[in-house]
């Protein structure tokens, strides 16, 4: 595997790290970067660019961008906090009173830290969208308004895998008057350069810089064996009553990821684009200034983030989860550096997060999506890697 890049000394043991995550455990186009205290010291990437796209395919480059499902979650959980930062959301109001239509439903006493958290009750939807009503910017804000809670708003969190991008965007419309994803572009990546979109500019498609993901099989380890879930993890995802398989189903059938619409499409909670050196700036950026610019959270929002709102079983994962608002907390479920980190994992393998006691900005996109959900193994070998370097 031809690994292009560069790695800080001491940082190493993070390209052997991805380089056997090649040989290993089945990469196929991927890239890794990694920021320490505002500085970039990992900046990795290979493979082709396009997951089908085979020996002859363009290669993965410099300014390769993928879809990196949930991780999305956490680069959108910087608008509503950076707007409390600035006096302009409270977490502590209903989020009726920002957006009376959510009232409906059982809905009327649920926080706003409560839809960060997922503790809204909605993790799911009685009648699905279909992949068109999931990206015209209204039916999925009317629909979860709309929906029943599956229970009551603050006393219990299951993971709003679809749900949440179209609560946070109604959210962050009501409050500003912006779209979650013009607000980011404005407010966040643009001034400082950051790669990374909700909503994926025309410009940015018609690049060409945005490779083409799809499912990979899980190889088969060194002693023969794969990793898998527990039996009752296993029967909830195979259950089509189960709110697991629900919530991840608010969209069906499942909307094609390399789909021109899906790529423009404001889904803060799956479709956002962009590049691991994007990824890990932008949780830099909110830890300290970086190289990019200045710092995005004060110390006290730093603290925000990483603090404990949600923990215990995950009515949807069917495991033990922990969220502060808008993020996934370290854990055993998703292992992230440490437990002062803060940041996102996407379904099939991309992972970002920030840890202010390290001072570290991480970011892995891969165009290979696995049947991992949080903790997926690739992104995992890499985490470690970190860790030893410290």
């Amino acid at each position: 595997m031809n690994i292009q890049g560069v790695v800080a000394e001491g940082f190493e043991a993070v390209r052997d790290a991805f380089v056997r995550n090649f040989e290993v455990l089945g990469d196929r186009g991927a890239a890794v970067a990694v920021y320490r205290d505002g500085r970039k010291v990992v900046d990795l990437w290979a493979g082709p660019q396009d997951v089908d796209g085979g020996e002859g395919g363009r290669p993965w480059a410099a300014g390769t961008a993928q879809v990196v499902r949930s991780a999305t979650k956490g680069v959108a959980a910087v608008v509503p906090l950076l707007l409390h930062q600035r006096g302009l959301l409270d977490l502590d109001a209903p989020v009726g009173a920002y957006w009376p239509e959510f009232k409906a439903g059982g809905k009327e006493h649920a926080l706003v830290r409560d839809l960060l958290a997922h503790r809204a009750g909605v993790p799911a939807l009685d009648v699905p969208l279909t992949p068109a009503e999931a990206v015209d910017g209204s039916s999925g804000a009317r629909a979860v308004a709309e929906q029943r809670a599956f229970w009551e708003p603050g006393t219990a969190h299951g993971y709003h895998a679809q749900t949440y991008g179209w609560l946070l965007s109604e959210l962050v419309l009501r409050a500003t008057g912006a779209s979650l994803g013009q607000w980011l572009a404005q407010e966040v990546t643009g001034p400082r350069g950051l790669e990374f979109w909700i909503g994926l500019p025309e410009a940015e498609a018609e690049s060409g810089r945005v490779g083409r993901v799809g499912p990979v099989e899980p190889p088969q380890t060194a002693a023969g064996l794969r990793t898998r879930p527990r039996r009752n993890v296993s029967e909830a995802y195979a259950d089509p009553t189960s709110l697991t398989r629900r919530a991840f189903a608010a969209i069906t059938p499942l909307a094609d990821e390399n789909a021109p619409e899906f790529r423009a499409a404001e889904l803060p909670a799956s479709a956002g684009i962009g590049t691991a050196r994007g990824l890990a700036g932008l949780y830099a950026a909110l830890l300290g200034d970086t190289q990019d610019g200045p710092r995005l959270f004060t110390p006290e929002t730093v603290r925000l983030a990483g603090t404990e709102l949600s923990s215990g079983p995950d009515r949807v994962l069917v495991v033990n989860t922990r969220f502060g608002p808008g993020y996934m907390l370290h854990s055993p479920a998703s292992p992230l550096l440490s437990p002062a980190s803060f940041g996102h994992p996407g379904r099939g393998g991309s992972l970002g997060f920030a840890d202010p006691e390290a001072g570290i900005g991480f970011g892995y996109v891969t165009n290979a999506h696995a049947t991992s959900v949080t903790a997926d193994p690739r992104a995992q070998a890499l985490v470690r890697a970190v860790r030893a370097s410290l």
